[in-house]
């Protein structure tokens, strides 16, 4: 019997369109019902959105970057009026309260602002006289067709982290969103149309790894940039490098939070909660670990966390009293229930299990209150994996150098912080350990948009990270040019030396 759900298609060559013969449900997860479908694309319909691209670029790409930053000018208007209804809709789909889901749009609408600097950005350089009557100068070209891969947690502001510097450079774009909140990327890419993005300069699919693969594959796609767990993200990686492309995937995190004996016990536990619990842990720059330095520090940032977590609301998104909403998908949250059932299984200390809630009216949402794990070790599978829960475990360690040692040990190094009122303890942390993002009482470091956001180990796969100063070179590549006049009626004879301006 054919669904009667609405149904999300794509946008191909600036039109909706159905492609592929099959669907998913996208669920509300707040009350476990699915209320839409998203058609997923199959080779031809993902072919179809590259050609378009590959169709639009020529003239887009001529197209001087004065005028297509003012696009940008004119989407960051746009956004900022759709605010409500966008943030309705990543709520609706991924779960996250109200209040989040605005400041993933506002944060995507900086990176917005920023690809509007392009045409500063794309000045090359000049010198004159680099050899005798010899003039040299580099510009930045775009690569043609690009393309993104994007994950559930942001489903707002990491597209925006990609397609807009992207497109801005001069590139067209295919989008690959997560099928499983796909509603508020569709309307935000509308809304580029909108702002006066010509037809095929971004294109969206939904879809799952027949789609991925393609774009992988295709020769007319030059980049690739890529976001979610580290398994996917070196496939990503090492498929995209295989065919000739450039590849820039970010994977997966472990983030360790220090808390120093000197630390502001409150203030860090206060920062702690967010970090730890906000968007339901789903973040990539989440703390799901704090490395406490002396006992005392670790039974007392313990206690403060009970405390403050017995003040948490949980429920739906919607309901602007609640700190957390459900997590994302059923599966996902059998996995994460699943992770707090190990960690007893392997010895750490529950202090709080949130493995009960229930939310009257939402029995069948996939809430899961926040748990806290004491006397957690190294080795421990809730210390190792990437849980993406509202998950936190404390482990105690004696020294500065001892909690150091166990970040610089894992295998991911997205993002760290330390919490001290010592300035030197804290610069010595910040200048030593082996992390790509570092926070100085401050729990999430994301940089802003012009910065650049990425981890270093198995956390960022590619040499140039996401957004900011890195995208405007991941995105376009160096021509340097050389010409010479020679002077009129003046024949030069062959010269066989190597040239220099000797």
């Amino acid at each position: 019997m054919p669904s009667t759900l609405p149904q999300i298609q794509h946008l191909i060559d600036g039109q909706l369109i159905a492609g592929g013969s099959r669907s998913a449900d996208v669920f509300n997860p707040a009350t476990g019902q699915a209320e839409k479908r998203v058609l997923l694309a199959d080779k031809l319909t993902v072919e179809q959105a590259i050609a378009s691209a590959q169709l639009a670029f020529p003239a887009w790409r001529n197209t001087p970057p004065l005028k297509r930053a003012r696009v940008m000018s004119n989407l960051k208007v746009l956004l900022e009026a759709n605010a409500e209804a966008i943030c309705a809709l990543v709520t609706a789909e991924h779960g996250k309260v109200l209040s989040d889901s605005m400041g993933e749009l506002q944060r995507g609408i900086e990176n917005v602002e920023y690809a509007s600097y392009a045409p500063e950005l794309l000045k090359g350089e000049h010198c004159k006289n680099v050899g005798p009557g010899i003039d040299s100068w580099s510009e930045f070209q775009a690569l043609g067709v690009t393309a993104g891969i994007t994950p559930f947690n942001f489903p707002v502001m990491v597209p925006l982290w990609m397609w807009p510097m992207a497109v801005a450079c001069g590139n067209t774009f295919v989008l690959k969103p997560s099928e499983r909140d796909p509603s508020s990327t569709l309307l935000v890419a509308q809304l580029a149309q909108q702002a006066g993005l010509p037809p095929g300069v971004l294109n969206v699919v939904h879809g799952d790894k027949e789609a991925v693969d393609t774009l992988l594959t295709d020769p007319r796609v030059k980049a690739i940039s890529f976001v979610g767990s580290t398994p996917i993200a070196e496939y990503i990686y090492s498929t995209g490098c295989s065919q000739g492309k450039r590849v820039q995937a970010l994977g997966g995190a472990k983030n360790h939070a220090v808390v120093m004996p000197d630390a502001d016990i409150a203030n860090a536990v206060s920062a702690l909660m967010g970090a730890a619990y906000g968007s339901c842990g789903e973040r990539c720059m989440a703390i799901p670990l704090v490395v406490a330095v002396g006992d005392a520090t670790a039974d007392a940032v313990v206690a403060g966390l009970q405390v403050e977590i017995a003040k948490m609301q949980v429920g739906p998104g919607t309901n602007a009293t609640c700190d957390m909403g459900p997590l994302v998908t059923k599966p996902h949250f059998e996995k994460v229930k699943g992770y707090v059932d190990q960690g007893v299984k392997e010895g750490a200390t529950l202090v709080v299990d949130g493995r009960g809630v229930s939310v009257p009216g939402h029995e069948a949402g996939y809430f899961l209150g926040a748990c806290l794990f004491d006397n957690v070790k190294p080795g421990m599978v809730i210390y190792q994996e990437e849980i993406f829960g509202p998950v936190l475990g404390v482990v105690r360690v004696k020294t500065l150098q001892e909690a150091m040692d166990l970040i610089d040990a894992h295998e991911y190094g997205n993002g760290t912080c330390i919490f001290t009122r010592d300035g030197e303890a804290a610069r010595y942390f910040s200048d030593n350990i082996q992390v790509g993002m570092v926070g100085v009482n401050v729990p999430l470091p994301v940089p802003v948009a012009y910065h650049s956001f990425g981890g270093w180990k198995r956390s960022l796969f590619g040499d140039l990270h996401a957004y900011g100063p890195d995208a405007m070179r991941f995105y376009t590549k160096r021509k340097t040019i050389t010409q010479r006049w020679p002077s009129a009626g003046v024949r030069e004879g062959a010269v066989f030396s190597f040239p220099s301006s000797r």
